[in-house]
């Protein structure tokens, strides 16, 4: 199908939980592809199973999609003339689909037992025969069906999958052919009358006038039974969407990623401090390249620049260094308002400052943040970096392992020619300060190297060995503060 206006695509998951690192590179894929040609795209909720997904997961959901900068056109909280867009709340539209396949032969009742079931499935094994459904109650008779009624059994509703294969043009790996003596007949709709993923799916995406369908490698097996049911609802092959099977991504053990070998959850990612610019920038790269060897982009630009044609086939590995070095250049490139407006929740849920941040905190976090910008990968550092400087006095610490290694009887002089070199100071300025601990540690005082001579400092002041510049640092937290800090870390060095 051409691309133009026309395009439709879905994402449609199925929130049992928090949405995962494949779940949002496919409808990162489908909403670039949207954007790029001037399409439709349709978010969509596959709830058929109510015991595994909730209003919690649709609401996340729909929050990280977001939080992402994934607008939909279509679909839960923005409406459209094909919904609703949860499966849900279209049962009747299922049923009565069910009843037409049973009616014009494209479907049967099938009475089998789930012990029956298991017992053939074996036997099948056994006798080395591809594992599924053996068809046993295909073509049953009256008798049999009333004698099956009569027993109390429940049937389930099979589709009545037609001979030959299904072929059909891949956007990502060409031709695929699946033989239909490898296709069992599939259940449509439970016991209980509830539809399976198999019929809600390819009813929604027929009436919903889905034209592209991008989803991962895993769902390819599934296309044969998906185009079955389209026939039987009487769409033609040219007006059956395209389809696109997108590669797995992989951990580090060059095994499909999940929460064995990584974390998979794109709340986790959030929480941690990765900016969602960032997130999908690195996603967008787990099998799709802009070209020109540019790995640095915006989701305007992706969309721009996002074809089918550029979607490799092969598994994408997902590096977690890399996605740390794109986080920390966006975190870099992002003006400091922009990244004091970011870094203020992880403040706050540290308890550093108000829920309704004061002038001074304000004041504090703003003077010191492009001290801390240029220096992290993740926002959730920044609660580390900034807590000597926000937390109460009363309540300071110093890292044990730092103390024991620059606080020491070793480092007094150092302390001593601190403080004083810092209770005669004129003005309290970072370039004033410098200056004062330059003269009296390193070469014209007690001739130390920097390394040896502004560690105990840096671990009094900051209580960590790693922080922030130094002298802007104490500029920041104050002479009676930092002086206080630098008299107390005497007493503990003695």
């Amino acid at each position: 199908m051409a691309e133009g206006s026309s395009v439709r695509v879905r994402f449609a998951p199925s929130p049992s939980g928090d949405l995962h690192v494949g779940n949002i590179r496919t409808a990162l894929y489908d909403w670039a592809y949207a954007r790029h040609t001037g399409g439709t795209f349709v978010f969509r909720i596959e709830d058929t199973d109510r015991s595994r997904v909730t209003d919690e997961y649709i609401a996340a959901a729909a929050e990280t999609l977001r939080w992402l900068g994934l607008d939909w056109d279509e679909g839960p909280e923005v409406g459209g003339d094909r919904g609703p867009y949860q499966q849900s709340q279209r049962m009747d539209l299922y049923r009565e689909w069910a009843q037409r396949f049973l009616d014009e032969g494209h479907a049967y009742r099938c009475y089998c037992s789930p012990e029956e079931l298991d017992e053939r499935r074996e036997e099948q094994k056994r006798k080395g025969l591809p594992p599924g459904y053996d068809g046993r109650c295909r073509t049953l008779s009256a008798e049999q069906v009333a004698a099956f009624e009569a027993e109390g059994r429940q049937p389930v509703l099979r589709f009545r999958m037609p001979e030959g294969s299904t072929t059909f043009v891949d956007a990502i790996r060409g031709e695929v052919t699946f033989d239909h003596a490898n296709v069992p007949d599939f259940v449509l709709v439970r016991a209980d009358g509830y539809p399976l993923y198999t019929l809600a799916v390819a009813v929604d995406d027929v009436l919903m006038g889905i034209t592209h369908i991008l989803r991962g490698e895993d769902l390819l097996s599934s296309t044969p039974r998906q185009i079955a049911v389209y026939r039987a609802m009487g769409v033609t092959e040219e007006r059956t969407p395209v389809f696109g099977h997108l590669p797995f991504v992989m951990g580090q053990d060059n095994v499909k990623l999940s929460k064995r070998n990584g974390e998979v959850s794109i709340a986790w990612y959030r929480r941690e401090g990765f900016l969602p610019e960032a997130l999908c920038n690195y996603l967008a790269l787990l099998g799709w390249s802009p070209g020109e060897d540019r790995e640095d982009f915006t989701l305007e630009e992706m969309a721009r620049d996002f074809t089918i044609e550029r979607v490799g086939k092969n598994p994408a590995r997902f590096d977690m260094k890399k996605l740390e070095a794109i986080n920390g250049d966006k975190v870099r490139a992002l003006p400091l308002e922009d990244f004091v407006g970011r870094i203020l929740p992880f403040l706050q849920q540290a308890g550093l400052v108000s829920a309704e941040p004061t002038a001074q905190e304000r004041a504090l976090v703003e003077g010191l943040a492009p001290h801390v910008q240029e220096r992290i990968a993740r926002l959730s550092e920044v609660p580390g970096l900034m807590a000597f400087l926000l937390v109460d006095d009363a309540h300071f610490t110093v890292d044990p392992e730092a103390a024991a290694r620059l606080l020491t009887p070793e480092q007094r002089p150092v302390l001593e020619a601190s403080v004083a070199a810092l209770e005669a100071l004129g003005e309290w300025t970072h370039g004033a300060i410098e200056a004062a601990l330059r003269s009296a540690l390193l070469a014209d005082g007690l001739g130390l190297k920097p390394k040896h001579a502004f560690g105990p400092v840096r671990v009094a002041v900051t209580g960590a060995r790693i922080s922030p510049p130094l002298f802007e640092s104490m500029e920041l937290l104050g002479r009676e503060r930092s002086l206080a800090r630098l008299r107390a870390a005497l007493e503990q060095a003695a």
